[in-house]
């Protein structure tokens, strides 16, 4: 009667999975759920899914915890498994190495590289001091910020 009990456990289907310190819906395809993950879009879920021979289709919440377990372990190591341009930090300033950022971690580098590039003033940082546009676009028109000034009427 415990071996059953154990087996029915097993069987059971998650409706939360926690995946790279993200909570996601178990009734989600394997695919959709590591897409939910900020770092991983559909590319790299491609990538790792074969390697782990898990199909996309399959539910999230359907999956044991040694599976769930193994997709983690996959995604730190994330930049043996797949070529270095699909890696979104590629020669980092500090290490030069390349690497594959997750979650928090890509938020905080992000920010990290925003703050320096205002602190050595190179254009891109003087841009982002100022809250204009920093890719290249035109701002005659558009991106105008502050607050708005009512028609002024006419006395008489």
């Amino acid at each position: 009667m415990s071996e059953k009990a154990e087996d029915s456990k097993k069987q059971e289907f998650m409706h939360r999975v926690r995946i790279a310190g993200v909570v996601v819906d178990g009734s989600l395809d394997v695919k959709r759920a590591l897409m939910k993950v900020k770092g991983i879009g559909s590319r790299i879920s491609d990538a790792v899914l074969p390697k782990l021979d898990i199909d996309e289709k399959t539910k999230i919440g359907s999956l044991n915890e040694k599976k769930i377990a193994e997709i983690e372990g996959k995604l730190e190591k994330l930049d043996e498994l797949v070529p270095a341009w699909m890696l979104n930090r590629q020669k980092d300033k500090q290490t030069g190495k390349n690497m594959h950022l997750l979650g928090p971690e890509l938020d905080m580098s992000v920010r990290e590289d925003i703050n320096m590039q205002k602190k050595i003033k190179s254009y891109r940082g003087v841009r982002h001091h100022l809250n204009l546009r920093v890719r290249g676009q035109r701002t005659r028109s558009t991106g105008r910020t502050g607050g708005t000034l009512g028609v002024k009427r006419k006395r008489g």
